[in-house]
Parts: structure tokens; sequence; C-alpha cells
């Protein structure tokens, strides 16, 4: 299993931000090589308008690894799949593949769209050189996965966008059967039955061949990756051996915004998160026991008001939700009301990673939102493993027969 699939050293790409320009160095380079000079010498400079979009990336993916590579939109993730597929080549550096390489690296790639999904399975398999009567063999079990009915026999310009990924799936990893697989954000499209059925089918094949899978799901990162590269402006930020080292290191790169919405009719300000009677720092232990202050300003005429607290994850999805959070306030002079309040969030038994909370004030009976406010007191959960979901401590399996 310690076959090395995958060798990239020190690869570089660089494309032109003017297309005049581009087209013109790329006459000038298919020139030089048409005349039989090199044209190495001057790969590693920028010519005006050039960029470097992937810079000096190496790393080795070996048969039963499965490598994540994750970053911001425009990191160059897609990028190194397009070099590693050889549909584009490197500005210098070197890529070594071992074996049929098969993926996904943009919706429906390679699909002639006037032809039907099944004749471009026949002329896919062409491509790849194998038999009809072998495509034929394995044409029902594509169907299958496919699982888009008539469609197969419809033209591949009528698809969606999530039935051609399916169509392209099947492709890949029943007629390919590729001993390296490149998927670029394949599980993204589509509906949750395809997702669960990509989700099996990463699963299996991560077991026999190399896979580089890009996501921005840091749960499917963690649940098949093997080590993860984070990208940051076509550089190498980190290679973690470490997947949950490489998941906050991807996080970080995200700032959680700060956002307030309503009606102003109430002010929240001063929310601090302490834990185990200690405040003023955001690297909080899994499974410790919190508490949220904050003050609570509600002016007008207003009584009656639900407070609702939440906690969310690094993508603003609520995880822990506190409804109708009792509030008695006092009634200051001025009519308005307040009160510094404390919410006991009891044990912090959530998955390793960043959170931050939003606190909604509206009125009881018409709903009115009177104030929210996201990406407060933002925190990091610490803990050695990466796992999803809140945390149960001290269960224990009864044994009900041998």
């Amino acid at each position: 299993m310690n076959e090395i699939l995958i060798n990239v050293q020190g690869i570089g790409k660089k494309f032109c931000r003017n297309l005049k320009k581009s087209l013109w160095y790329g006459l000038c380079d298919s020139t030089k090589s048409l005349f039989g000079r090199s044209v190495d010498a001057c790969s590693d400079i920028l010519r005006k308008d050039e960029f470097w979009a992937i810079e000096d990336v190496s790393f080795k993916v070996r048969r039963g690894e499965c490598l994540g590579l994750v970053g911001k939109n425009g990191a160059g993730k897609t990028t190194i799949l397009k070099m590693l597929s050889g549909l584009i080549l490197p500005d210098h550096g070197k890529i070594e593949m071992f074996g049929r390489v098969g993926g996904l690296i943009a919706l429906g790639a390679g699909f002639n769209p006037l032809l039907t999904g099944r004749e471009n399975v026949y002329v896919n398999g062409a491509i790849l050189g194998l038999p009809r009567r072998e495509i034929n063999a394995r044409m029902d079990e594509i169907v299958a996965f496919a699982d888009i009915g008539s469609f197969m026999d419809a033209p591949v310009q009528s698809y969606s966008s999530g039935m051609s990924v399916r169509l392209g799936f099947a492709i890949a990893v029943v007629l390919v059967k590729p001993d390296i697989l490149l998927l670029d954000e394949v599980l993204a499209v589509g509906d949750m039955g395809f997702m669960i059925k990509c989700l099996n089918a990463v699963r299996e094949l991560a077991n026999k061949c190399a896979v580089v899978f890009v996501s921005h799901n840091m749960q499917f990162v963690s649940s098949f990756c093997s080590e993860v590269l984070v990208l940051n402006k076509g550089k190498v930020h980190l290679h973690a051996l470490s997947v949950a080292e490489g998941v906050d290191a991807y996080l970080r790169l995200f700032p959680i915004p700060a956002e307030a919405s309503g009606s102003g009719g109430a002010e929240i300000t001063k929310v601090s998160i302490h834990y185990d009677g200690e405040s003023g720092t955001t690297d909080i232990a899994q499974g410790i026991n919190a508490a949220l202050d904050f003050h609570l300003l509600i002016s007008g005429e207003t009584m009656d008001t639900i407070l609702n607290v939440y906690i969310m994850d690094q993508a603003q999805t609520p995880i822990i939700c506190y409804p109708d959070v009792p509030h008695p306030l006092r009634r200051n002079a001025n009519g308005s009301r307040a009160a510094m309040l404390r919410l006991p969030l009891g044990s912090l038994d959530l998955n390793a990673g960043h959170y931050s909370f939003v606190i909604g004030v509206a009125e009881r009976n018409s709903n009115l939102c009177l104030k929210r406010e996201q990406g407060l007191a933002p925190f990091q959960i610490l803990a050695e493993v990466m796992q999803w979901g809140c945390i149960v401590r001290e269960s224990s399996a009864e044994i009900l027969a041998n």
C-alpha cells in the first residue's frame, strides 16, 4: 500500500490577465518550440499582466491514501487538478502519474452536448481504449449508478448540472476503474440520494486507489482524507498529515463575520464567554462548562419579548439553540428596560472547530425583529480528535445477547 501513484514536485502555473497578451505569449512560445528553441528559460519569469496561479507546490499520494485539497476560491485547487489530469501543463516542476486516471474536474467536462448520455459513455470508453464489448458489459451498472432514467437516451445538452455530474461520476467510478481518482466539488451538486451514493463510492475507491479530493465541506474532508493540503493564493499554506490540523488551518482563513440587523428597538453589548470562572481567551477545551454574559437593552414600550441564542459553526450553521431564554429586565428612568444577563451553556461538548454566537430579540406578538447580531464572542473548541456533532460522553452499550 506504499506504492506512490502521484508524485508532484515544485509545480508552477502562470496565467495572463489580458486575453490578447495571453494569445500573443502563447503564439510566441509555440513558435519557439516549432523551431526547436526551448521555452524553459523564460518559464520562471513573469511577463506583463502574468501572475502565478500555482507556485512551488509539491506532494505525493500513495495507493490507499486520499489527499484533501482545500483553500479559498481562487487558491489554485482546480488548476492543480487540471495539471494532474493533463488538461494543462505546468510551466515548471514535474508531475508523475502511475496508473489509469479518472475523475471529475468540471461539470460534464468531455461530454458532447449533441450526443445522448449513452453515446457519450461509448465515446469516453473509446477514448480510454476500452473495447465496445467491455463497455456493453458495464453499461447496466453505469445506468444504474447514474440513475437519470430515460435521460440516458436524451442529448446531454438537455441535462441539468446535477444530471451531468451523475453521468460523469458513473463513468469515472464504473467504466474507468481508476488507479487515481480526481474529484473537484463533485458532492456539491446533486440530491441527497446521489450524494450518499457518491460518498459510499469514494469510500470504497479510497481503499484501493489514490484520491485527490477538492471540497469546501470540511466534514467530507475529515471523513475521507488521510492528509490535507491547504492552499492560499496559489502557494502551500500548510501540508498537514493530521486532518484535524489541516481543517483548522483552512477554517482560520475565514474570519467569522459580525453583522447586525433589526428595527433597532434593542441593543446587545458586552458579550463575552466565561468558562470555569475564567474569561479573556477564545480557546476552550472540549467538554468544559461555560456561560455567556451579555448586556440587553430594550427601548420603547415593548414589554413582551422573545430572546433566542444560538451557537453557530464556522459556516454560520446553527449547532445549538437556546430558545425563549428568560430575561427579566429592570426598568430605567427613561422607560427602557435593561439587564446584564448570564446564560449557562452547560458542557460544550462540540466538535473541534471555530464557533460564535447569534443573539436575537423579537416582539412576541408581532414577531418583529428588534435586534439580531451574529459573529458575537467567537471561540475555538480544542480537541485532539476531529469528530462531528455534539459529543456524548460516558456512553455505553448494553449487551442484549451473545
